[in-house]
């Protein structure tokens, strides 16, 4: 079975332990390559053809504003997805949810017949309704989620061994 890692990872101004830090690699980055470490693949990274702000609080201010407005924001490009049977879909928890941008992306794939693997980085909100709001996205799709996994992002460099067991079983 081929996996394909699909994730959107903020670089910069992360919240991170109970305050605003500046990360080279997005947590999600270093989530998904222990992802491919564990199970092989191929690592797309989505990105938006707008820039959000540098600035983490503006950054959360115009996340919101793109969940409320129930936003597509556009990106730069998706991934074919045939020849694969299994994509992990990695992300910050925004709001609750997956960043709006990987709704715009997730929607113009071909998710029929795929199993789709979520994982998310938080600073305590774990999953959110990330997976409900999956769940709708791949039942209309035709696409088969399997359980996630919330890692929270100031231990994402640590958490090699637990990412390891979840994407290993799911394979």
């Amino acid at each position: 079975m081929a996996n394909l890692i699909v994730y959107y990872s903020r670089k910069g101004q992360n919240y991170w332990g109970g305050a605003v830090k500046d990360l080279p690699r997005g947590n999600t980055e270093v989530v998904a390559e222990f992802v491919q470490a564990a199970v092989g693949g191929e690592l797309f990274e989505i990105e938006t053809v707008k820039d959000y702000p540098a600035d983490y609080y503006q950054c959360t201010d115009e996340a919101k504003a793109e969940r409320d407005a129930n936003a597509r924001p556009a990106v730069k490009a998706v991934p074919e997805t045939a020849g694969y049977d299994t994509i992990f879909v990695g992300f910050p928890n925004w709001w609750g949810t997956l960043p709006m941008c990987l709704f715009t992306a997730l929607e113009a794939m071909d998710l029929t017949g795929k199993r789709v693997c979520p994982f998310c980085t938080n600073e305590g909100s774990g999953m959110g309704t990330s997976e409900q709001d999956l769940a709708r996205l791949c039942e209309a799709a035709g696409a088969t989620l399997l359980p996630g996994l919330p890692i929270t992002g100031n231990r994402a460099a640590k958490c090699e061994c637990e990412v390891a067991a979840w994407a290993q079983k799911l394979v």
